[in-house]
């Protein structure tokens, strides 16, 4: 098996007060080339941790594991090497950015992944043509464009906006952690559709959710259980299934 992802024994924490808190704890997960992976898990499991690590978020430290990805080790990568080998997390909620046309951030961030792939730079002529292309198809108002990133957005539009920067990126991984959170049926569509849309031999995906509904759009070829910072069971989607009608007890209790 093309192991695209592959996570071994990952270990980290965060600081609290002072003091180190473990929240992963000998994580493994393995994630072939061409296939949608999703993981389920309660509250305060770690699901966000491990998009956060995988993302290079600096809050968390890593202290033991590797993490090998496209034959690369990401671990050594910082947050902007990672999104110019083709990773990209969109956030359970995005941040607002004040001050910082929503356009030029696109433009601004795709232009520089193209750079460190040897790629052209979109000029501002063919940059716009390809995303009001992406707005229409995500049925975003092109005047969220001329807005400040995310500021005044409903949720369903800020899970919009972070699709369409997915789109415009083009990552071969994408890590959706909770993007479907307070989304209405159809934010959800769009939120699938973007992630169905990319899918293919070259592009991988890692899905955080807490609701099955969410998967039925996507239909993932895996679903991970996570609880206590780590995998405790893995099957096909029809594990989201049983979740959804009996919940974790009886997982954690074979975990135990």
């Amino acid at each position: 098996m093309n192991d695209f992802m592959k996570i071994s024994g990952l270990c980290a924490q965060i600081d609290d007060n002072g003091l180190p808190k473990p929240i992963l704890r000998g994580l493994d997960l393995e994630i072939p080339k061409g296939q949608v992976h999703a993981i389920m898990g309660p509250n305060g499991s770690g699901k966000s941790t491990l998009s956060y690590v995988l993302a290079g978020r600096d809050d968390y430290e890593v202290t033991d594991g590797s993490v090998a990805f496209d034959g690369q080790d990401l671990l050594a990568m910082s947050p902007d090497e990672r999104a110019a080998a083709g990773v990209f997390l969109a956030f359970q909620s995005p941040v607002e950015l004040p001050g910082v046309n929503n356009a030029n951030f696109l433009r601004t961030a795709v232009n520089a992944v193209r750079r460190a792939r040897g790629e052209d730079e979109l000029d501002a002529v063919a940059f716009l043509k390809t995303v009001r292309a992406e707005t229409k198809r995500l049925h975003m108002s092109d005047e969220m464009l001329k807005r400040n990133v995310n500021v005044g957005f409903s949720g369903g539009e800020k899970k919009r906006n972070e699709v369409l920067q997915m789109r415009m990126l083009a990552p071969k991984f994408a890590i959706l952690d909770e993007t479907d959170s307070g989304l209405d049926i159809d934010a959800l569509r769009v939120v699938a559709d973007g992630v169905n849309s990319l899918r293919g031999p070259d592009f991988s995906a890692l899905v955080i959710t807490h609701h099955q509904r969410l998967l039925d759009y996507i239909q993932p070829d895996r679903v991970h259980v996570m609880a206590k910072g780590r995998i405790i069971h893995s099957g096909g989607p029809e594990v989201a299934r049983q979740l959804e009608a009996q919940g974790y007890a009886k997982y954690l209790e074979a975990a135990a």
